[in-house]
């Protein structure tokens, strides 16, 4: 019995419906990512572990895919203690690649590569996958991509307000009510010295980075696991949980970092960037959340989280400052500032809200019915014509059935069907179905073309013959 086939848990196949609806986001986002200066470029799926492991911090070491050695890749491993063998030291010795966790880990080690053949700072763009072995749960997938907009060899905050109008305008144009959540890592890094515990910063913004899955019983209580002591962690709640507006928060956050200079130094830039986003009177909710910490180690001002309103599905956009990712790889002293969309969980909201343009699901406006060899050959003609002004169009490949040929053109939601019989070839006549009301004219084939060439935006068809 033959194997029924699948693929792995976490990833996807895409339907061409599917597909045309992902590449209406991605268009989107590309138009907006060069609207302002970004260029594209491109990394290889796999890295070498030596450029993936310890960058994303422990928790994102455990979520790495792996790739074994090509070849006998076992028969090359000296095991002298098998009894005290874990998958730590195992890996090693079979494994030298993995999948890449996401693109910005690549993306710095792409601008050491090539430091000589770039001019900073240097803005780009990528849209390509990532892998993450995770659980896999709605808006949580192993396979995924990423769309990351970045700029590295500046430190003005300029940036930072760049790409928060970057999300805006992607956002508007997708017609997706978001909120943009702000935070500083800078303040966090205050917070944990105040409270007596700046050697475990790292710790503390991983666990408070769970808030909004875990709740902060479980927070605290990772946080006991990880050594933080109990004074620590009651200083600690009201800090995060700090209300108000924003001229109110500030002030009570200054009174709290006020012996604190990295800390006040984050609440400063914070407060810059705010301003000037205030100024800009940008479209969608900006506020300043304590509890945003994003678990990557790399981040080391802001930091950036984007939800929608509308449907509770975690991020969909996030990133922020990281000031030395290129000095692990030899270039020491290069800050960057970058943000990731999230297609996979933008296409689930809105699908959900039903945000789709109805002229995203169609690839094809034209097709030609086939009634036979002579038919065709006059219709390849006009085809090529059509295409040219810049309409998809197609001919049914064989002369079948014309009800099998019109439900084709129904399920693949083509709005117009074109009949050319040998009456209409004689009468160089055009016979054209509107397929969504029913509704069938008569038009000659100048008249046509002439239509399709004058109304390449928005075409019709005009009645009078």
């Amino acid at each position: 019995m033959a194997q029924k086939p699948s693929i792995p848990k976490g990833t996807r196949d895409f339907s061409p419906a599917e597909m045309v609806r992902r590449n209406y986001i991605f268009d989107i986002i590309k138009e907006v990512f060069q609207r302002y200066g970004y260029l594209p470029i491109e990394t290889p799926a796999m890295e070498n572990l030596t450029t993936l492991l310890g960058k994303c911090g422990e928790e994102g070491d455990k979520l790495l895919f792996k790739i074994l050695n090509s070849g006998d890749y076992f028969s090359k491993v000296n095991i002298q203690d098998e009894s005290n063998l874990t998958s730590n030291k195992l890996t090693p010795l079979i494994s030298e690649k993995g999948l890449r966790f996401d693109l910005t880990v690549p993306f710095a080690r792409y601008v050491v590569q090539h430091r000589n053949d770039i001019t900073f700072p240097f803005k780009r763009y990528q849209i390509q996958p990532v892998w993450r072995a995770d659980r896999p749960q709605k808006g949580r997938y192993r396979e995924f991509y990423q769309c990351d907009v970045d700029v590295i060899g500046s430190n003005s905050l300029l940036n930072e307000v760049e790409l928060v109008q970057i999300i805006d305008d992607v956002f508007d144009k997708l017609k997706i009510f978001s909120i943009v959540k702000i935070n500083n890592r800078k303040i966090l890094s205050g917070i944990a010295k105040i409270i007596g515990e700046g050697d475990k910063i790292v710790d503390i913004t991983v666990a408070i980075d769970k808030l909004d899955k875990i709740g902060i019983e479980q927070v605290n209580e990772e946080l006991v696991l990880k050594g933080v002591s109990k004074k620590a962690i009651e200083q600690l709640q009201p800090i995060i949980n700090l209300k108000g507006k924003l001229k109110e928060k500030f002030p009570k956050l200054k009174e709290i970092l006020k012996n604190s200079k990295i800390g006040m130094e984050g609440i400063e830039e914070t407060i810059q960037v705010m301003k000037h986003l205030k100024d800009l009177n940008i479209k969608a909710k900006f506020q300043l959340d304590l509890t945003l910490a994003r678990g990557l180690d790399y981040y080391t001002g802001i930091i950036i989280e984007v939800i929608a309103k509308d449907v509770p599905i975690g991020s969909i956009c996030g990133g922020g400052r990281y000031d030395d990712l290129t000095g692990i790889f030899g270039l020491p002293g290069i800050s960057g500032v970058g943000i990731s969309f999230g297609a996979d969980r933008i296409y689930d909201v809105m699908k959900e809200l039903d945000l789709f343009p109805e002229e995203s699901r169609t690839t094809t406006q034209i097709m030609f019915v086939n009634f036979g060899k002579e038919e065709e050959k006059y219709c390849l003609s006009l085809l090529s014509e059509i295409r040219k002004a810049g309409i998809n169009a197609e001919i049914y490949p064989e002369p079948v059935k014309i009800k099998k040929q019109m439900s084709y053109a129904n399920n693949k939601k083509i709005p117009y069907v074109v009949l050319v019989g040998e009456n209409e070839m004689k009468d160089e006549i055009l016979t054209v179905k509107n397929m969504n009301t029913g509704e069938q004219v008569r038009l000659s084939v100048s008249q046509f073309i002439n239509d399709l060439l004058d109304n390449q935006e928005k075409w019709h068809f005009s009645q009078n013959l």
